[in-house]
């Protein structure tokens, strides 16, 4: 139950500070309004050094399904535990994009935009080409994941293989947290770099709930997108990770 709480916790961190950034730079008066794209991708690399740190002794500091599934496949987590851990994240998820709307609430009622407003929850492609967008989703989490694998792990002490705590750890939180930022920066500007299921999926649920005025569509046609590519992602990583085991 710590393990999980623990990814509960890491995951409203991430989502109340990430999409937290995204409401700063979004809505209408506030005082970072227009602040603009390396702000939200500086922010968000923040709301991951932030969660790791605090939630690393309590469960490894997943916060995201794509790195549990990536540790599964590389062999460094039980999968036993991969569905508890993802459902842990996603409430996580949900209860953080509630908090950064009850926060952001006066904004909320006089932001006009509807794009604007779901951007504070879920993400959508700057240019909407299936493929493509894809193709964006899976390579920016390949290399969120491998960064995980090759410059994290080899870090940490752990009891057993199978320990679920085998996760990114408070050692890793500024090297994970730079990656983030690197592929926000580089490789974002497409699909707004999602990789991570439950930091889309999760609010797009709680955009979908909540009595927004103005509310655009929740777009679940896309949806499948930042699910599907970052898994697709962390198995290709965990992949070269084993291939790079298998070499030395």
């Amino acid at each position: 139950m710590l393990e999980l709480f623990g990814e509960f916790l890491g995951t409203f961190i991430l989502i109340l500070l990430g999409n937290g950034v995204v409401a700063n730079v979004n809505l209408d008066k506030t005082y970072s309004n227009g602040a603009g794209w390396i702000v939200i991708t500086a922010g968000w690399a923040m709301a991951v050094f932030v969660a790791v740190v605090a939630t690393a002794d309590l469960s490894g500091a997943h916060i995201n399904p794509a790195v549990t599934i990536g540790l599964a496949f590389a062999g460094l987590f039980e999968w036993a535990k991969v569905v508890p851990f993802i459902i842990a994240q996603m409430l996580g998820a949900m209860v953080g994009a509630s908090f950064v709307y009850l926060f952001f609430l006066n904004h909320f009622k006089i932001t006009t935009a509807p794009g604007a407003k779901k951007a504070c929850f879920c993400t959508a492609p700057a240019i909407r080409d299936f493929k493509s967008n894809f193709f964006s989703e899976v390579v920016g989490t390949f290399v969120l994941i491998l960064a995980v694998l090759l410059i994290t792990l080899p870090q940490l002490e752990y009891v057993s293989l199978g320990s679920s705590k085998v996760g990114l750890g408070s050692l890793g939180a500024m090297p994970v947290a730079l990656v983030v930022f690197s592929i926000g920066m580089s490789l974002g500007g497409t699909t707004g770099y999602a990789i991570n299921p439950a930091r889309d999926i999760g609010p797009r649920i709680v955009h979908t709930l909540l009595p927004l005025k103005n509310k655009d569509n929740n777009d679940w046609g896309y949806s499948w997108i930042p699910i599907i590519g970052p898994i697709v992602g962390a198995g290709l990583a965990a992949l070269v990770y084993l291939f790079i085991n298998s070499l030395v």
